[in-house]
């Protein structure tokens, strides 16, 4: 098995860096080839713009889906986005590392999905979930807390950990297709004590050696949600198209 894993925090010695540590180390013990991005050592751009491709349509407004799918049709994507996808389409599994900050996943990961996970790509019109262009691949999130478990839960201070992240795991990550294993959680890592962080990441380890064999969550699939609009929706069709020939007409 190929795997994939993305981290995303600053610190190299975190909790969230050592857990990606761990994964790298548990994962070839177990004979898996490993590739790895470390968002901020990398020094990941998350911004969009039209830097993110080398042969821009247009050259006054950034529109990012007709940039993103011109990229797709003529692989003209910056090196920094190509490189992360050529992983992606490499990988059968990609697990995402990240702290839970604001409710929600850290900015230079949010860039990471915004820039990588292109449309006309990672998914196109009416090619999303069931049809999503990933499909054939896993995900995974490993992801930490500042709070207890026992505030995460229904009618307690903070909304339950999986509606948190449906924004990711369904909005995100399914709808480009991947099929999505539980996550695997760590509590309240500023509060830990030593025994309580040794016994995370042991049972971190022995989840990794076991993943190949675990059997994805409910996917999100349209069949069971169906567009409620269906194919009577009117998506816009021909905008690359008139997009182009007007640049070819400005530059004539």
């Amino acid at each position: 098995m190929k795997v994939f894993i993305v981290l995303a925090h600053p610190e190299p010695t975190s909790y969230n860096g050592q857990l990606f540590r761990i994964a790298q180390e548990t994962l070839r013990e177990s004979g898996y080839e490993v590739r790895v991005s470390d968002l901020h050592s990398m020094g990941f751009n998350p911004a969009s713009g039209f830097h993110d491709v080398t042969d821009p349509v247009g050259s006054d407004v950034f529109q990012m889906q007709v940039e993103q799918e011109h990229a797709a049709q003529t692989g003209t994507f910056a090196a920094d986005i190509a490189a992360e996808q050529e992983k992606l389409y490499w990988c059968d599994l990609v697990i995402f590392q990240f702290p839970l900050w604001w409710f929600g996943i850290p900015g230079i990961l949010k860039g990471w999905f915004d820039r990588v996970l292109a449309f006309g790509w990672a998914y196109h019109r009416r090619e999303r979930f069931d049809s999503g262009r990933l499909r054939g691949r896993r995900g995974m999130i490993s992801v930490t807390t500042g709070g207890p478990e026992a505030r995460f839960a229904e009618g307690t201070m903070f909304a339950p950990l999986d509606q948190l992240l449906f924004p990711v795991t369904v909005g995100t990550l399914q709808y480009v297709g991947l099929e999505m294993m539980e996550p695997y959680i760590a509590w309240a890592v500023p509060r830990v004590t030593d025994e309580e962080r040794q016994a995370n990441f042991d049972r971190f380890r022995e989840r990794l050696r076991g993943i190949d064999k675990e059997t994805p969550m409910p996917f999100h699939s349209i069949q069971k949600f169906p567009d409620p609009v269906g194919e009577t929706l009117s998506e816009p069709q021909g905008i690359l198209e008139a997009l182009m020939e007007e640049q070819k007409r400005k530059s004539a």
